[in-house]
């Protein structure tokens, strides 16, 4: 599906703010709740993701990481502790997300290796071909302009670097295909709404999936901004995704 449909998939149906405007104030509403929605949601397995993606850049050895849309902080974190990188610098729009993420930095002990910032991916205020690697996980997907975000990705990546990007992915297979999207349709909204209080934040999360452009479309997406050697992993019968890219 083409990005410009993303675009246009916000949170708050005939609200006058702008998409990017909508995301922030979303994720600042449920930043307190936002960690355990995702892992009573995936059962834990988006854990397993985080390290899967991460692992892709062990070969690599990166000194400097950039986690864009780093929301509570949980990539900068593991990415820390996997990668023992110099610095993990995590930007988002969404301070109440920040807040969290730098209290759990703190008890993490990695404060002087880890930076959360407030920062907007179509306007990264990096200078060009900074960062030895970058990492984006379920943040794509809310971009307001994904092309322009992932064109600033590229900018700031150093030539040689690498970036992975997780994100949701819609299954193609039976049955998993019914029972996903019966879930993502009448159970996710459901939860959110009881739980974290906020239906239209998970009503907006399977509309902002199934908007996304996936696969081999992504793929496309990627190589057009100039990324090389792009590649794209399905896990858990298509759940998610790793797309894995260099400059």
């Amino acid at each position: 599906m083409a990005s410009k449909d993303l675009q246009k998939t916000v949170p708050f149906e005939g609200s006058n703010l702008s998409k990017k405007e909508q995301i922030a104030h979303m994720f600042n509403d449920i930043a307190g709740r936002y960690d355990f929605m995702n892992h009573f949601m995936s059962l834990g397995v988006d854990v397993g993701w985080r390290k899967k993606a991460l692992k892709l850049l062990v070969p690599l050895q990166p000194k400097m990481i950039l986690d864009v849309a780093t929301g509570t902080g949980d990539v900068a974190i593991m990415a820390q502790r996997m990668l023992q990188p110099d610095k993990v610098i995590g930007i988002d729009i969404s301070e109440g997300m920040l807040a969290f993420g730098r209290e759990k930095v703190a008890k993490a002990g990695l404060s002087d290796k880890i930076t959360l910032q407030a920062g907007d991916s179509e306007t990264i205020s990096f200078p060009d071909t900074t960062f030895d690697a970058i990492t984006a996980a379920f943040g794509v997907r809310n971009f307001e302009n994904l092309e322009k975000g992932l064109a600033e990705m590229y900018r700031v990546l150093k030539p040689g670097g690498k970036m992975v990007i997780l994100e949701f992915s819609n299954p193609t297979k039976t049955p998993i295909k019914q029972l996903y999207n019966f879930y993502f349709r009448y159970i996710t909204p459901t939860i959110g709404k009881w739980i974290a209080r906020n239906k239209a934040a998970y009503s907006y999360l399977p509309s902002s999936v199934k908007a996304f452009p996936q696969g081999q479309v992504m793929v496309d997406i990627l190589q057009k901004i100039g990324f090389q050697a792009v590649t794209c992993k399905t896990l858990t019968f298509g759940i998610c995704s790793i797309y894995c890219a260099t400059r």
